[in-house]
Parts: structure tokens; sequence; C-alpha cells
């Protein structure tokens, strides 16, 4: 049986990018365990960096549409 992918919400990653810092920068943990929490932390990143890029992709095409509404529209104050 193939194991099921849980999508994490954004917010979720970067409260996980938070913890991680604070754990790096405790100096408490073994440079296994830093290291491999590092490499966690650097595919958080990007995860959420994505996540922004599409997001502001998305942002911007709904405004080049809501601008072009307003150039269809003909203005009903200009009489």
């Amino acid at each position: 049986m193939a194991k099921k992918t849980e999508k994490v919400s954004f917010e979720n990653k970067l409260n996980r990018l938070e913890e991680i810092s604070s754990l790096l920068e405790s100096e408490s943990i073994g440079m296994e365990e830093a290291i491999s929490l590092y490499e966690e932390g650097i595919e958080l990143s990007r995860d959420c960096i994505s996540t922004l890029k599409s997001a502001e992709l998305k942002i911007t095409e709904l405004k080049k549409k809501l601008d072009e509404l307003s150039i269809d529209e003909p203005d009903e104050t200009a009489e």
C-alpha cells in the first residue's frame, strides 16, 4: 500500500521553520541533528518561496482581470 503524502499548510511550514531556527540557535543539539534540521529548513524554505511566488502570480493575474473589467465598462459619471 502506497504511503499517502499529506499537504502541509504554508503556515505550518513557517512555524516549523521557526522551530528549526530556534533549535539551531540554541546550540543544544549535536552536529548530525543540526545538519539534518538545516536540510529540512532549506527544503521548507524552498516550498514557502514557491508558494509565495504562486500567490504573487495569482494576485497579479486577478489584478490584471480587474483592470481589464474597469477599462471595458463605460464610466457612468462621464456625462
